[in-house]
C-alpha cells in the first residue's frame, strides 16, 4: 500500500518562502504523476502543482512564477517551493499521487501540512 507522508508546512510572514516535501513509500514503481492540491476554509480544494515521472510540470496561475514543483524519482518524493507567499496560500496543502496500473488510475493521498501566512 501506497503512503505518502508530507512535511514542510508552518507559519510565515507574506513575502517569505516554504519548501514541503512529500515522501512516497510502499511503491515498487516511480509514481507516474505527483502533485500538491490546497484547501482553505471556505473554498474547494484546488490543483496547486504537478509534475509527471518525466518532468512536464502544471502551475496553477495563482501561483505561477512563486512556486516551483519538483521530484526525485529514485525517491518517489515531490517538492514544491513556495516563494513570495501570501495570506491567500494560507491552506492545508495535500501531496497527491496517481499511477496507472495497466487497466485503471489510483490515486493516493497524503494527510495534509498547514501553511499559514500572516500579512
Amino acid at each position: 500500500q501506497v503512503q505518502l507522508v508530507e512535511s514542510g508546512g508552518g507559519l510565515v510572514q507574506a513575502g517569505g518562502s516554504l519548501r514541503l516535501s512529500c515522501a512516497a513509500s510502499g511503491s515498487r514503481f516511480t509514481l507516474d504523476i505527483m502533485g500538491w492540491y490546497r484547501h482553505a476554509p471556505g473554498k474547494q480544494r484546488e490543483l496547486v502543482a504537478t509534475i509527471t515521472s518525466g518532468g512536464s510540470r502544471n502551475y496553477a496561475n495563482s501561483v505561477k512564477g512563486r512556486f516551483t514543483i519538483s521530484r526525485d524519482n529514485a525517491k518517489n518524493t515531490v517538492y514544491l517551493q513556495m516563494n513570495s507567499l501570501k495570506p491567500e496560500d494560507t491552506a492545508v496543502y495535500y501531496c497527491n499521487a496517481c499511477h496507472w496500473y495497466g487497466t485503471s488510475w489510483t490515486d493516493y493521498w497524503g494527510q495534509g501540512t498547514q501553511v499559514t501566512v500572516s500579512s
